[in-house]
């Protein structure tokens, strides 16, 4: 039976966030193609008609993921009374800490991404860019060099805190390495320019 064009396009929409979250969760060697294409309710014959590669389908879903990790924080600023501490507190949470499917690209893979090709890692080099404009712009009133500066100080310390407080099994040492980099977090922020 011969799919419609946009019964195409709509497969492939689905495998690209189905496989957004499938690589989040168990990284991109963790899951093979009939995996993914059973998670997105399709069959692996049709998942070389979509995509070039694994590689080509995990340079897509990691754009989607990173999009979407900027997009959720461009919403929390813009629905909070104070914009850079609804990112904080959203970011540096235990509800976030456990989203391994749907939270942050950048805790989820960032090891795993930095051993994939180019093309691969394209994607979460503009999001890390895009995540550090979104910091700038959230940052008190400082001079553009200052703001940008202190914004990747943040997001290192921000992906950095997640990812141990995903690695240990401690919840309490968790829980206070979301709670110390949050309040780091606000310190830098309120931080003097650097001489």
């Amino acid at each position: 039976m011969r799919v419609s064009r946009a019964q195409a396009e709509a497969n492939r929409e689905t495998v690209i966030n189905v496989a957004s979250r499938l690589f989040r969760e168990r990284g991109f060697d963790g899951i093979g193609l009939k995996d993914l294409m059973k998670g997105a309710g399709l069959t692996q014959g049709g998942f070389y008609k979509q995509f070039e590669s694994k590689d080509d389908l995990a340079a897509l879903a990691s754009r989607r993921a990173m999009e979407s990790a900027t997009r959720r924080w461009s919403s929390v600023a813009a629905s909070s009374a104070d914009p850079l501490q609804g990112v904080i507190d959203l970011y540096l949470s235990a509800g976030h800490r456990g989203e391994t499917g749907d939270g942050c690209p950048l805790v989820a893979l960032g090891s795993d991404a930095a051993r994939q090709s180019v093309d691969v890692r394209k994607p979460f080099q503009d999001g890390i860019k895009a995540h550090l404009q979104v910091l700038e712009e959230l940052m008190p009133a400082s001079d553009h060099d200052d703001a940008s500066r202190k914004a990747m100080a943040m997001l290192a310390l921000m992906v950095g805190a997640v990812t141990l407080s995903r690695i240990v099994t401690d919840e309490n040492l968790a829980d206070r390495l979301l709670e110390v980099a949050a309040a780091e977090a606000r310190r830098v922020a309120a931080m003097e320019p650097a001489e």
